[in-house]
């Protein structure tokens, strides 16, 4: 499965703290961004009742005060995703547990006056302090008092809290004001501008103003839910399978977005098709299928999920498969 990047913006030369006295943050979470996690929202810097991230992009959400680094599935918390300080600094106080449950459907638990489930406070000193929340129940791995220094585990990625989707979400404030490690000078610009003057992160950090989380091949239409769930998809295909289905699973779409899903096979294309989105969507599943002609050939396949914006192709993804006799 190839993914090619696509920098909308990038800090580099510029993944220096703003100024010298700020701190220097590493990302909050064990993975690879843009392969095995991605960031979903980001600070919410319009004032109105509106939503813009640090670029005047989609991905933020009305009064959003921090920044969600998201796993792809809900099974992937289960194996196990470590929450790391972003910075040295002493543990003020933390949470546990709370159950595992997003919110929104049948049978989520009351949180309300716990948005944040289980978390974990930071206090860096001179007025800094990151909070770091919805880990797992019973993942907590340090207590008030402990130090910490930069990429200490603190517990693991959950769904505890106000959540829909396996994140954690990172807040920074300074003298009890939320900052944006992406934008800390608060920058009034769109853009490339807005972080002219500097980030808190230690590293070059790709800017993605949307992309595909997910993509797989299935005999029918999956439910969505199984998709967010990391459960979809054939586990087996062979020549009298009913039907060839390929899905996507994508996040930050806006209107005019095209997502082109394609399968071909020994003899050429199977389908392919073009799907226009018509909003801007937080997260979304499109799929298209062909039922079985007869037989499917016999032999290897490959399906191409792209994600377009403005006729630009912002992400891809592709995988192979075989139909088996």
């Amino acid at each position: 499965m190839t993914k090619p990047l696509f920098l909308c913006l990038c800090a580099s030369l510029l993944a220096a703290p703003a100024l010298a006295r700020d701190p220097v943050l590493s990302p909050p979470i064990d993975c690879t961004l843009g392969d095995t996690c991605y960031i979903q929202n980001y600070v919410d810097t319009d004032p109105g009742p509106g939503a813009a991230d640090f670029t005047c992009g989609t991905l933020s959400y009305d009064g959003h005060k921090g920044t969600d680094f998201a796993l792809p599935a809900v099974v992937d918390v289960w194996s196990g995703v470590d929450v790391l300080a972003s910075a040295p600094g002493t543990v003020t106080g933390t949470r546990d547990g709370m159950e595992d449950f997003p919110q929104g459907v049948e049978g989520a638990p009351d949180i309300a006056g716990k948005e944040c489930g289980n978390g974990v406070v930071v206090d860096h000193g001179d007025g800094w302090v990151t909070q770091y929340c919805h880990l797992m129940k019973d993942s907590i791995a340090v207590k008030q008092g402990d130090r910490v220094s930069s990429a200490t585990v603190l517990g693991q990625v959950g769904l505890s809290g106000l959540t829909q989707f396996p994140h954690v979400h990172l807040s920074v404030r300074h003298n009890g004001k939320v900052v944006d490690p992406f934008n800390p000078s608060g920058t009034v610009a769109c853009g490339p501008d807005a972080i002219m003057s500097g980030t808190l992160w230690d590293r070059d950090m790709v800017y993605r103003a949307g992309g595909l989380i997910d993509m797989g091949i299935d005999t029918k239409l999956p439910d969505y839910e199984a998709v967010k769930a990391g459960t979809a998809g054939a586990t087996m295909l062979t020549a009298t399978s009913p039907a060839l289905v390929i899905y996507s699973f994508a996040y930050g779409s806006r209107a005019g977005d095209v997502l082109r899903l394609s399968i071909f096979g020994p003899e050429g294309e199977v389908i392919s098709q073009d799907v226009q989105l018509d909003k801007s969507q937080a997260q979304l599943f499109r799929a298209i299928g062909k039922r079985n002609p007869g037989n499917w050939p016999i032999g290897g396949y490959s399906a191409t999920v792209q994600m377009l914006r403005a006729g630009t192709m912002i992400d891809q993804r592709e995988t192979r498969f075989q139909i088996a006799p």
